[in-house]
């Protein structure tokens, strides 16, 4: 267990102290002191007290220190800027000494010297006479000459009132203040207004002091009561203030892993660093009772406040001058924290402004709801902001409008949010939300704002708004509010790309669908982002695949058999997935065409193909057993078992049935001693077992995951593992970790099973998670020595965020792999096309703005049209399928007369009607210029409306049947509407 440098307790006292820290620091003459500050900043920090106060320019002062806290000296050099410059209390909080650190009741002792202060402070300001009283402070060495200076100048220039609050306002920013002020006003002749501050009359001899005071009477006791407990008042809202702190876990000493404000921090410390804190700052009690040590025990720090990295601030400036930006940083790098910080500068502008501001966070997993409420957004914004979250699985009282109208912040599942827009549209706005109710939207996982994905049709209604916009501009009309976009990606991918080109247009269509300003990486300060987000060191593991394998062959036995029954003739090779695609196919046209023999076997088929995929994974006891429990639950649905030899007894099975579990059981004891065998046994599990016992013996307390494709394999690596003392003995922990979702015949886990994993996870109980692709995004999972992708390769956005995992010290990235698998090529080119989608980022970036803007405006319009033109092609499709939504009104009349079900096309061009009922609606007229012979057909005749003799086509006769061939021309066509 490390202890905590001096940087990070440096950062630590700045979170813990702050709010004391902004009212007790006088912001120009500490700069004056700062060498190390630009002359930029400096400007920028005294237009910022001179417009917003102080306490506003102090807070900014703070962010700018602990950004450059790591250069040599510099923590000292503030420090003593502190104590030059008069604000020798806000020194005390920072000094990494800890050696003057207040102590709780020291606190509580200037709170209620201040709170007696502000009593009395229209007497004070009335009566004062600051020039006599700054001297005599001088000479006290309560200030400093630049203290004194501001108040003659402030007296001077704006009268005695003016620079008595001055005066007043300098003094409370100075350690141990009130008993030498006292002393002071007395040597001043301002004796009265002493004995007023201590609430003493007639004089009696004040040990504590020195100083003759007056003694209290009854009445003054009296009048004093009020006074005593409203000041008692504030410190039972203080002490219950500290209670709630500390039952929320925000104690110094408490481990941070309980509390609610760690994550992808980036002042994050590690458990012992708090502790050693707590002990360093000598802050721990050693007696009992109700004393001050006892309520010093119980000291819970504040909430740690927003601090950001240098790298971390490069990258959001231009969010926080209210630009739509997407911001790409690594995983493990902060980004959620840096959206917090976005938020929260956003609502204060906002709320300084007494405009309305509201934020919608949006992601796109369920579990990533409640990770950021509770690790992120609601631990730094509660003190100000009412944050909520809600997701499908949420037991919701009110609706989402109600819930939006009441919270100020918004954690919520894309779907959400879409939906509560389709009801605003559509049925009951009440039921509804708009986009214009928020001011910023952000996206997190923004790289999935792309086709017809939700993000994506959230965007496409904001840039349907936005032209609108446009539109109403020039027409001089009212526009329509619109939220800032703040996109959040680890990697934003190329989208399939095998040309750069084609790369730089992936990038550019997602900045267009969120419409985004800008794209930002991490240029200037890319030193300091790699010292927070380490590279794993990677490599690849290759089994031998040449290797006989018995079990695979009997299977494929088994499956030729099965083909060669009902004549199926695939063109893939068994175990792969087009193999398995092919007989999903071959099972829904069989079922379509009501040819059972074909949907069984296909079925089965498919069975064996899962059984060659696992044993090609794992291990063959597993590919075994996954054909045992399947063909054991065909037994029980359709036929009676006998118990005695295992065999079944024809009860429900026909032809097909009989000859596919006949089958099996005929070579099941084959496949069962094969399975046994442990010199056939999977190459790839070799190398697994020999990669783990490596990493988890190179180091104590290792961390690691294993990514595979499917839950059964997900569940089946765990069983093997368990299976295994030998990884017991290196002291691994396996647990697995799969998806919450129902599309898979693996039972699911639910949300609180993965919660309580990941908690394990992360306190040390499990350190071997054994996941799917649930892993690789978004989840705040703890940073591993080990990731390991087991045959597991998709595309470069899952690659980047798997790799993203292994950010301990020293970590290692493996891919474990066959050699014919293909997966180490496909990893290649993975690894190109990441480094094609960079290249792609710097080019997209150092575009002109005009033609960036340009191309953007292109895809957003292209965007747009492509889902009309979907919408269309949606319509059409459904009118097709259901044609009872096409009616048909008499042109001249508006009176129905048929819909789209009656009609039927002849040749392809002829719309006839075929309903009996039709020809009671229409007269026919003869009409010798159309009594023309075809080869197939003839028209006889023209049909008109009974009603109002509006022609509507003529009569034909085809093959023999009198049929009215209509005129589309002739007939109001009503679709209804979807």
């Amino acid at each position: 267990m490390s202890a905590l440098s001096p940087e990070e307790q440096f950062r630590y006292l700045i979170s813990c102290f702050r709010h004391r820290l902004t009212l007790s620091i006088r912001v120009a003459p500490v700069l004056d002191r700062l060498a190390t500050l630009s002359p930029q900043e400096k400007e920028r920090l005294r237009a910022v007290a001179a417009q917003q106060g102080d306490p506003q320019a102090a807070g900014e002062l703070l962010d700018a220190v602990a950004r450059g806290c790591q250069q040599q000296g510099w923590i000292q050099q503030f420090v003593t800027a502190l104590q030059q410059g008069g604000c020798d209390l806000a020194a005390c909080y920072v000094n990494p000494s800890l050696s003057e650190l207040p102590s709780p009741a020291e606190e509580a002792e200037h709170d209620v010297c201040v709170h007696l202060l502000q009593l009395l402070y229209g007497t004070l300001v009335d009566k004062l006479r600051s020039r006599q009283v700054a001297n005599k402070c001088v000479e006290k060495r309560l200030f400093q000459d630049d203290d004194r200076e501001r108040v003659l100048a402030t007296t001077e220039n704006r009268g005695d009132r003016e620079g008595a609050r001055e005066l007043l306002s300098r003094i409370i920013k100075k350690k141990d203040w009130f008993s030498p002020f006292l002393a002071v006003l007395r040597e001043t002749k301002h004796g009265n207004l002493a004995d007023e501050l201590s609430g003493n009359v007639p004089e009696t001899e004040n040990k504590e002091n020195g100083i003759k005071q007056p003694a209290t009477t009854d009445e003054d006791k009296e009048a004093e009561e009020p006074l005593a407990s409203e000041v008692g008042e504030e410190l039972k809202q203080r002490d219950e203030m500290n209670d709630s702190l500390a039952s929320e876990s925000i104690l110094l000493g408490t481990s941070f892993e309980d509390t609610s404000v760690v994550s992808e921090s980036d002042v994050s410390l590690p458990d012992a660093g708090v502790s050693g804190l707590n002990e360093s700052v000598g802050h721990s009690s050693t007696t009992s009772g109700d004393s001050d040590e006892d309520d010093t025990d119980k000291r819970a720090s504040p909430e740690p406040e927003l601090i950001l990295r240098d790298y971390q601030m490069e990258v959001a400036k231009p969010a926080l001058n209210g630009e739509n930006v997407i911001i790409c940083l690594p995983t493990g790098s902060g980004k959620t924290r840096v959206a917090v910080y976005i938020t929260k500068e956003h609502l204060d502008k906002k709320k300084r402004a007494s405009e309305p501001g509201k934020v919608i966070v949006l992601v796109n997993k369920v579990p990533l709801v409640e990770q950021h409420f509770r690790k992120e957004f609601n631990p730094f914004l509660k003190r100000w902001y009412r944050v909520t979250g809600l997701s499908g699985d949420s037991q919701l009282k009110i609706s989402f409008p109600e819930v939006v109208r009441k919270n100020d912040v918004i954690i919520s599942t894309a779907q959400i949010l879409e939906n509560s827009l389709l009801n605003a549209t559509t049925e009951d706005d009440e039921e509804g939300v708009q986009l214009s109710d928020f001011s910023l939207i952000v996206i997190d996982e923004c790289h999935h704002t792309q086709k017809e994905g939700v993000y994506n049709n959230i965007m496409r209604r904001y840039l349907k708004e936005k032209m609108k916009n446009n539109r109403f501009r020039k027409e001089n009309k009212p526009l329509i509010p619109q939220p800032q976009i703040l996109g959040l990606t680890a990697s934003p991918g190329v989208g399939g790309a095998r040309t750069p080109q084609k790369a730089e247009e992936h990038i550019l269509k997602i900045c267009a669908n969120l419409d985004a300003y800008r794209l930002m990486t991490v240029e200037e300060h890319v030193s300091q982002l790699k010292d927070q987000v380490k590279e794993p060191y990677k490599k690849f593991v290759i089994a031998d695949d040449k290797r006989r394998d018995p079990f695979r062959e009997k299977i494929t036995e088994i499956m030729t058999e099965i083909q060669n029954y009902c004549h199926l003739n695939p063109t893939f090779e068994f175990g792969t997935q087009p193999y398995e695609q092919w007989a999903v196919k071959e099972e829904k046209k069989a079922a379509k065409e009501e040819n059972r023999k074909e949907r069984v076997c296909a079925e089965h088929l498919k069975k064996y193909n899962d059984a060659l995929q696992i044993n090609d994974t794992i291990r063959m006891i597993d590919a075994y057993n996954h054909l045992s429990n399947f063909y054991k639950e065909e037994k029980n649905k359709k036929a009676t078992i006998n118990e005695d030899d295992d065999e079944p007894v024809a009860s429900k099975l026909d032809e097909t049935d009989t000859f596919l579990i006949h089958l099996f059981y005929a070579k099941k004891k084959q496949l069962k001693e094969l399975a046994g065998k442990p010199e056939h046994e999977n190459e790839k599990l070799t190398q697994l077992r020999n990669t783990l016992m490596v990493e988890f013996t190179k180091t104590d307390e290792a961390r690691g995951i294993i990514f595979t494709k499917t839950r059964q394999s997900a569940f089946a690596l765990f069983q093997w593992i368990k299976d295994n003392t030998k990884f017991e003995e290196v002291g691994i922990k396996a647990h697995y970790l799969i998806g919450a979702g129902h599309n898979s015949e693996f039972k699911p886990m639910t949300q609180n099973e993965q919660r309580e994993i990941i908690s394990k996870f992360r306190a040390g109980k499990v350190n071997l998670l054994i996941a799917t692709t649930v892993a690789e995004e978004g989840l705040d999972i703890k940073e591993c020595n080990i990731v390991i992708r087991y045959g597991l390769v998709t595309n470069e956005i899952a690659m980047v965020q798997a790799r993203g995992r292994a950010r301990a010290d020293e970590s290692t990235y493996v891919l474990v792999a066959s050699g014919g698998s293909g997966a180490v090529e496909r990893e290649n080119v993975n690894i190109f096309r990441e480094q094609m989608m960079y290249k792609a980022i710097r080019r997209v970036q150092r575009m002109r703005q005009e033609e960036y803007l340009n191309k953007i405006q292109g895809f957003q319009m292209q965007s747009i049209m492509e889902k009309k033109m979907k919408g269309k092609r949606d319509q059409l499709k459904t009118y097709k399928e259901n044609p009872s939504l096409i009616t048909f009104l008499c042109k001249n009349c508006h009176k129905l007369k048929c819909s789209g079900e009656d009609i039927q096309v002849i040749e392809n061009m002829h719309h006839v009607n075929v309903k009996k009922e039709f020809q009671d609606l229409y007269s026919i007229r003869e009409n010798k210029t159309l009594q023309e012979k075809h080869a197939d057909y003839q028209t006889n005749g023209e049909i008109i409306c009974k009603d109002c003799g509006q022609a509507w086509g003529n009569m034909m006769v085809h093959r023999g049947v009198d049929l009215p061939c209509l005129k589309i021309r002739n007939f109001v066509v009503v679709f209804k509407a979807l």
